[in-house]
């Protein structure tokens, strides 16, 4: 970074801070039109192709982002697929060690400060600190090259040191719990990061299962400013990208998407009110899963998380918890049920019961793709007011996204299009090969768990109180002499207090 770089950022970053304080920005209100989708096999087997066309169809969506005046800076895009596990078998091999092949191999994709390079060993410390404490073997770290010639003025100038640290699974625990510890130990990082003062330190993705390459730019720059991406070797079963809008947030690197697990196109209207709900629901959390590390992962949403910061956040952490993804987005983005509760099956109402109870609803427009690792999903918010278009081609790809047509197929290839509706969903099981539409999707959620026993012990206080009367305060003449007072116009008194 140069000398003015490095004064271009500072005086950035003070004058957001001055605009916090003396102008209606504010961190609390920011969203995001974007525009979001995936393509995964639905055999489940990698492929050069699918990254491929992982690729193109962000490049396809680039208009659903801004860009700034100086050509090149974008407020982000990027690219989540699986680890290719060959390409870095070679990049431990570089570091001096033979990989373990009996031993899963887990990437950490990592942001650190770029310029100051006390605060980067300080982060390194931290980040091998967590790993060994877990009991974890570490390969080393590899610097991710990068083209910064295609990049803006403002995103350089701002651009972290982008590095990854190589772990082996040398406990030999399973899948899941590895991925579980994984996820702890970035928990761990973060609090450490925190109390060392370094916020620069951003984990972008700590996983034995996929990667996520991002950053501050235009979504055709994803794939020339990480040349890993190019490599043959670069296999995935499915591939998620996100192309970022700001409409009233302020570009960083670390905010763009996709997140650990999900990306996300819309608003969180109710954040505030999920975020306070969260924090209550910490109090009393309860997870065997998480055993003595529970209280390690709290928060679960870390401060000044964007809307889809925290919704991954919660997102991800049922995850690890045990459910999976379909499961994760019914909990948090179901589909409107209580008023049309006679015309669905009874088992479906017994489930959304049961995740009413325990799960607020995360409402706001949203159209979402996916994954833990096994499941690959599509969905929408429970009033459909982003779009989700989905094509099935005949060798087995299911594509879904913002836009039709982000990946070119041969009609004569194609065995189903359409579109999801409100609070529907489209997953993809990559372990059986198996697509599921909305109507089967919820039927295997619904028969996963007893919910018809668990919601039978749940007391519904509307029927409870109402047949209770309470005597108005007011009435007549004195009612609206009080309403005039208050400003009350026929039209609120008629359409929304009647």
């Amino acid at each position: 970074m140069t000398k003015y770089d490095a004064e271009w950022a500072a005086a950035e970053e003070a004058r957001r801070a001055w605009m916090a304080e003396n102008s209606l920005y504010s961190e609390d209100n920011e969203h995001a039109s974007c525009g979001v989708g995936l393509v995964v096999a639905i055999d489940g087997k990698r492929s050069r192709k699918v990254v491929e066309h992982g690729i193109n169809a962000l490049k396809a969506i680039w208009h659903r982002g801004a860009v700034d005046a100086d050509g090149k800076t974008g407020d982000g895009a990027g690219i989540h697929v699986q680890i290719p596990t060959a390409f870095f078998y070679d990049q431990v091999e570089r570091t001096g060690h033979t990989p373990k092949k009996d031993q899963m191999l887990a990437i950490g994709q990592v942001f650190l400060p770029r310029t100051d390079f006390g605060a980067q060993e300080t982060c390194r410390t931290i980040v091998e600190t967590e790993v060994l404490r877990m009991g974890y073997y570490i390969y080393g770290w590899r610097h991710v090259p990068v083209n910064v010639a295609v990049l803006g003025e403002k995103a350089n100038a701002t651009r972290p040191e982008i590095e990854q640290i190589l772990i082996s699974n040398s406990k030999g625990v399973d899948e899941e719990t590895f991925e579980r510890e994984l996820y702890v130990i970035r928990r761990r990082i973060e609090k450490a990061a925190a109390a060392a003062q370094v916020p620069q330190l951003y984990v972008c993705s700590l996983s034995c299962r996929s990667i996520i390459y991002k950053g501050m730019m235009l979504a055709e720059q994803v794939a020339e400013f990480y040349p890993d991406l190019l490599d043959e070797r670069f296999e995935s079963a499915f591939a998620i990208y996100h192309q970022r809008y700001s409409t009233n947030t302020f570009p960083q690197w670390w905010l763009a998407q996709p997140f650990r697990m999900l990306a996300h196109n819309g608003e969180i209207n109710t954040l505030k009110g999920n975020v306070n709900w969260m924090k209550s629901h910490e109090i009393r959390m309860v997870s065997s899963a998480f055993g003595e590390m529970a209280e390690d992962i709290k928060p679960i949403i870390a401060s000044g998380s964007s809307d889809s910061a925290a919704l991954d956040s919660v997102f991800e952490v049922l995850v690890r918890a045990g459910r999976n993804a379909p499961m994760a987005k019914t909990m948090l983005v179901p589909e409107s049920w209580s008023k049309q509760a006679i015309e669905l099956p009874e088992a479906w109402r017994d489930m959304y019961s049961y995740c009413n109870a325990v799960m607020e609803p995360w409402d706001g427009p949203a159209a979402l793709a996916m994954t833990d690792g096994r499941w690959v999903c599509a969905g929408l918010d429970r009033n459909g007011l982003r779009p989700m278009r989905y094509t099935v081609t005949g060798d087995g790809l299911l594509i879904a996204g913002s836009e039709t047509g982000m990946v070119p197929c041969d009609e004569a290839s194609v065995v189903e299009k359409g579109a999801l509706g409100p609070g529907q969903m489209i997953a993809v099981d990559m372990t059986e090969g198996k697509l599921f539409h909305d109507e089967e999707m919820k039927d295997v959620l619904a028969a996963s768990a007893p919910f018809s026993d668990w919601v039978g012990k749940i007391s519904e206080m509307d029927s409870e109180l109402s047949g209770l009367t309470e005597k108005p305060l007011f009435e007549g003449a004195e009612l609206r002499r009080r309403q005039i007072a208050a400003g009350y116009s026929i039209e609120e008194l008629e359409q929304i207090l009647a």
